[in-house]
């Protein structure tokens, strides 16, 4: 049974959800707005820590991205998703840049839930051990691999042989490497493969989402801290640096690191040498650092938010990760993987996907890149009964940009008509601040009438 808390200003959806999740054997505290929320994860109910937020995008007071960042910054890590009604996907890209580790649309699948949710309790369960382990050499990192749900092939694109060409070219050195790219790229995977074809390969690989974080937290995480070093330091801790000693530590988003942070690293790539916090011990440590980023550094360090030596120091070498768009070549080779992939994880038997699904996904611009598709045919095969996946199984996200691509230029009178609902709808969902179901009732529609029309118009 898993302790979860789900924050839902549906009152009627939010008793659906928790009854059904209940039967399933879970434990669910269900609240209507972030302050709600606040105030329970702050009282640590006796029931025991929360192994699972799902959070309702839009919220009376405030949206759950904002709310989950602050969360982040404060040092929460427990796994979250998003649940939302506003079909685009890159509130869902934004999700998973600011924390989420998935994201869910409604109508929810009752399958498509308990998938997600399992999955996030893995992710839960990977974080607490690695939080609670105590021997240095046999920690994974602080972060969850997310590049075991990505584990693409190389591809056959010109890109793909370049990008490669590189990974072989610096892995044997002792370079400090820069990996750049979008979300869901898969540059973990990339520094994964550095660290497998260099001499460390037998040493650990250590990584770390810098993004999760709190500004308190992360030279604690980073170098270790001695007992009572702080408030809530009851023991020793080793840091990652110890952690990675004789291999490789990985930083995604560094940009996210303070200042100050900023500072000891600079110092520990330069000397080789940390400080645990509350110490003054020093501690020699032999590590090969590679750090990821969806951000211009460059640009970082001119506007004085990330230092300009430390830059230089990390940028011995650079590798630029291409997004999915760019490697049209490539597609065909990911999709057949994650099929492949997804029917062993789900035990389901998709052959092949229809020609629609095909011409979509090749017309698609993927702005989750590889995650992204990797999530979309995960959700394809669970909900696929047949050989064949047809369009019926795909996100209705989308479906919706599709149709949105593909909507005639000039007015006639159903698109003005459509418009009119468009903005009729929206207007409501502002007077009662996005309650559907009181929405519902004034539009004289039913909630399921009401969420079609929310796809539809591509509503936020």
């Amino acid at each position: 049974m898993a302790n979860l808390l789900l924050v839902e200003d549906d009152n009627t959806f939010s008793k659906l959800l928790t009854n059904f999740l209940g039967k399933h054997g879970h434990q669910v505290k269900a609240c209507s707005s972030i302050r709600e929320a606040r105030e329970v994860l702050a009282k640590n109910d006796t029931d025991g820590p929360f192994e699972v937020l799902m959070l309702d995008y839009r919220l009376p007071d405030g949206n759950s991205l904002d709310f989950l960042k602050t969360l982040r910054s404060e040092g929460n890590r427990t796994a979250a998703f998003i649940m939302t009604s506003f079909h685009d996907i890159r509130t869902a890209v934004s999700a998973m840049q600011t924390g989420a580790f998935d994201y869910i649309t409604k109508p929810v699948n009752p399958e498509e839930l308990l998938m997600v949710l399992r999955e996030a309790l893995n992710k839960s369960s990977e974080q607490h051990d690695a939080d609670t382990k105590a021997s240095p050499k046999s920690k994974t990192g602080s972060k969850s691999d997310k590049s075991q749900n990505l584990e693409y092939i190389e591809g056959k694109s010109k890109l793909s042989k370049q990008l490669y060409e590189y990974v072989r070219l610096v892995a044997p050195t002792d370079m400090s490497v820069i990996i750049q790219g979008e979300s869901g790229t898969g540059k973990e995977h990339v520094a994964k493969s550095i660290h497998r074809l260099s001499k460390r390969a037998n040493g650990p690989f250590v990584a770390i989402d810098c993004g999760s974080l709190s500004k308190e937290l992360a030279a604690s995480e980073l170098f270790g801290h001695k007992k009572g070093a702080f408030t809530g330091a009851l023991q020793d801790k080793i840091g990652q640096f110890e952690a990675a000693d004789g291999g490789t530590l990985f930083l995604d988003e560094i940009g996210n690191l303070g200042y100050d942070v900023q500072i000891k690293l600079l110092r520990a790539l330069q000397e080789r040498i940390i400080v645990p916090i509350g110490s003054t011990q020093q501690v020699k440590v032999d590590v090969r650092l590679i750090a990821a980023t969806n951000e211009d550094l460059i640009t970082s360090s001119a506007n004085g938010d990330f230092r300009e030596d430390l830059y230089h120091r990390l940028n011995e070498f650079k590798i630029e990760v291409p997004p999915l768009r760019r490697r049209g070549e490539d597609l065909s080779i990911f999709i057949q993987h994650f099929v492949n992939k997804a029917n062993e994880e789900l035990d389901r038997n998709v052959k092949e996907l229809s020609r629609e699904v095909l011409e979509i996904f090749n017309r698609y611009d993927w702005p989750g890149n590889l995650r992204e598709l990797n999530n979309v045919i995960k959700r394809l095969v669970l909900l696929s009964k047949e050989e064949v996946a047809t369009i019926h199984a795909l996100p209705a996200e989308m479906i919706t940009v599709m149709e949105e691509q593909q909507k005639p230029s000039g007015s006639d009178l159903k698109a003005l008509q459509e418009t009119h609902e468009k903005e009729m709808i929206e207007k409501v969902l502002q007077e009662v601040r996005y309650n559907k179901s009181k929405a519902a009732k004034l539009l004289n529609i039913d909630r399921k009438t009401l969420y079609y029309k929310i796809e539809k118009y591509h509503i936020e």
